[in-house]
């Protein structure tokens, strides 16, 4: 698979010139696009919702903390984050995650082929700090806690089975997980300012309760060649896990990870920073930062959780910034695609398609009120791209 770098690419709303000489050289090649030249356009002013989004989308509230779901019985739980949908049959499944302490866990809205709400269920419960996760090949949901021993539980979105803690995940300040199922591994990212970016390597692909926890080796440079070494201590006590390998690279705030056709994608908030890995070549490099933008405006700020369609387009999440989810093509354009008014003090989370890629969910973790229980959970609907 060929690298990229969004650095080089067009950037909407920013011209070339402002990412300084050497990269302005990288993007000679690429007129720089022009305000509102992403792919769905520019966005139009808020609906009914408080969402600015492009000609021909349309949004809806599906769930409230506190409040019961549609015209089922489940009330909603505060702080949602974290999410993935799971085909279900002629219907689909929502999962969200809840960040909050020692009560958090995750819930599930099942819709059905009309995107009706049927039915909405908790799926974990009385975990600490469940902020991201990943969907895994076998259709169950990662739910990753967001604390310096935080554990992975898998879970069943459908609520049959009951949720069970994996440790040979490792214990430290988990954030995301995508699966990768050409090597047979799911990558992890973890949140804190020292933190590593780990894989692991089950036993058994399809189950997780055995296996080897690796973290990833380079060099301190935003790009080239890595390496994996193995963790001898998950548990990270006494020793915490970054700190067991000699060589592996730290990052800044891990949030959000996406893997699709060889790469794995990830984010680091304290430096707002996208970062690729090259698996076929084993390589990294840096694909996005908003540091490099001179004079401000860059189009993407407070990086958070991501994921992505079937087109190639990535969707990232803002934590914080100006409430956006930016969307980065394959041909290197990072353009708004929604912006949410009047909650600035939330964070976007939770952003997933459904499966056949007509809809958009998310939160609003805080909401309008700027507190836990007032977390909003969206769908957009309209012509994505195939």
């Amino acid at each position: 698979m060929e690298r990229r770098s969004f650095l080089r690419g067009a950037v909407v709303g920013t011209s070339a010139a402002a990412f300084g000489f050497t990269l302005w050289q990288g993007a000679a090649s690429a007129a720089p696009a022009q305000p509102g030249a992403g792919p769905y356009g520019p966005l139009g002013t808020a609906d009914a919702n408080g969402i600015q989004l492009p000609a021909g989308f349309t949004s809806r509230v599906i769930a409230r903390s506190g409040r019961t779901v549609g015209s089922t019985s489940y009330t909603w739980h505060n702080a949602p984050d974290g999410g993935a949908c799971f085909a279900d049959g002629t219907g689909w499944i929502y999962v969200s995650n809840s960040e909050i302490s020692s009560t958090g866990g995750a819930s599930a809205v099942k819709f059905s082929s009309t995107g009706a709400i049927t039915g909405a269920y908790r799926i974990l419960s009385n975990t600490n700090r469940n902020c991201a996760g990943g969907a895994t090949p076998w259709n169950t949901w990662l739910s990753c806690e967001e604390v310096s021993t935080g554990y992975v539980y898998e879970t069943d979105p459908w609520g049959v089975k009951a949720a069970v803690r994996r440790s040979a995940m490792g214990r430290f300040n988990h954030e995301a997980a995508a699966a990768d199922p050409v090597r047979k591994v799911i990558y992890l990212t973890e949140d804190a300012s020292d933190g590593c970016l780990y894989r692991f390597v089950p036993t058994t692909w399809g189950d997780l309760s055995s296996g080897t926890l690796q973290v990833l080796k380079a060099g301190t440079a935003t790009s080239g060649s890595f390496t994996w070494g193995t963790v001898p201590d998950p548990d990270g006590s006494p020793t915490p896990t970054r700190d067991q390998v000699s060589g592996a690279k730290l990052f800044n705030g891990g949030e959000g990870c996406h893997y699709a056709n060889d790469s794995v994608w990830f984010t680091t908030k304290g430096d707002n920073r996208l970062w690729q890995l090259n698996l076929l070549n084993s390589t990294y490099e840096l694909a996005y930062d908003d540091s490099l933008v001179v004079g401000g405006g860059a189009p993407l700020t407070g990086v958070d959780n991501m994921t992505g369609a079937t087109s190639g387009d990535l969707f990232v999440a803002e934590d914080g910034g100006n409430m956006e989810i930016c969307v980065i093509t394959p041909d290197d354009v990072i353009a708004p695609f929604l912006r949410i008014t009047g909650q600035s003090s939330s964070e976007i989370c939770g952003p997933a398609f459904s499966p056949d890629g007509r809809r958009l969910y998310f939160s609003s973790q805080r909401g309008t009120t700027g507190s836990s229980s007032g977390g909003i959970t969206y769908e957009v609907t309209g012509p994505f791209r195939a």
